[in-house]
């Protein structure tokens, strides 16, 4: 008996190692690109069919997350977005020559002409400061945004810093935008849409990377902190409407599987 669970235990094991083994080596470069049309509450008839690009959790390190991350830009420009949004961990830890990293990875974006936005994720903190990634945004067009208002095509983009960070203040923010107008947050944890107020018309995430490494049935083994509740995906009935990105890159393991790398691109229309 003891033999049967020793065997099946390393069995396990193997599968275990295996499965991992090919999700580093052949499922982190699938990049897929997912259009999603969103019918969003309140959402005005006048940006109907509003397109934003959605290049979530690139978590920059090597030069194979800037390939990654140039090819990722590539598609997202390709669907001649009305607007791209970053919402965090651009980085995956703070080290030498990531500055670099970033400028190359994200240097399509100047043809976006400042219509790129972007927030801090958790990563973006680790062993330094996500304030030090302004000057090489600000080089390439994107604005970051923390606890801040940002009018643009007559849309209130409300840009959040990040909850796990403890740096998070979304409703001096919300408070400053024009009630006239639609509100949309960028916020990098995903739950955290569960303490908003009623009023913003959609909140967009990235954070749980969908959970990664899934099984076939969709049964995610380990969840990041803030992002478990919603995986990926469009939740129309959270307290706000929130459409979670599956992101571009990996933290942990360096592996997916069955949850690709993905480019969001959401185009909104009235509900």
């Amino acid at each position: 008996m003891s033999s049967r669970i020793g065997r099946l235990f390393w069995g396990a094991v193997t599968l275990g190692a295996g499965a991992l083994l090919y999700g580093a080596l052949f499922e982190t470069e699938k990049l897929h690109i997912v259009r999603r049309r969103l019918r969003v509450p309140r959402w005005p008839k006048e940006l109907d069919g509003y397109k934003i690009a959605v290049l979530a959790d690139a978590h920059v390190r090597d030069h194979r997350s800037v390939l990654l991350t140039q090819k990722a830009v590539e598609y997202a420009l390709m669907e001649k977005p009305d607007l791209v949004i970053i919402p965090g961990d651009t980085i995956d830890h703070w080290k030498k020559d990531l500055l670099e990293m970033v400028e190359a990875a994200y240097a399509g974006l100047k043809m976006m002409r400042g219509k790129v936005i972007a927030v801090p994720g958790n990563h973006d903190y680790f062993a330094g400061n996500a304030e030090w990634l302004i000057p090489v945004f600000d080089s390439l067009g994107i604005r970051m945004l923390r606890n801040e208002v940002w009018r643009c095509d007559g849309v209130n983009w409300v840009g959040v810093d990040s909850e796990i960070a403890g740096l998070a203040d979304p409703y001096s923010a919300i408070m400053a935008c024009d009630a006239a107008d639609p509100i949309v947050i960028v916020w990098h944890e995903p739950d955290m849409v569960d303490t908003l107020p009623w009023g913003p018309e959609l909140m967009i995430s990235g954070h749980s990377h969908g959970g990664q490494f899934i099984s076939p049935w969709g049964w995610a083994p380990a969840t990041a902190k803030l992002g478990r509740k919603y995986l990926g995906g469009y939740y129309p009935n959270a307290p706000v409407p929130l459409y979670v990105s599956r992101g571009i890159g990996t933290t942990g393991p360096p592996a997916r599987l069955f949850c690709p790398a993905e480019v969001s691109i959401l185009t909104l229309h009235p509900a």
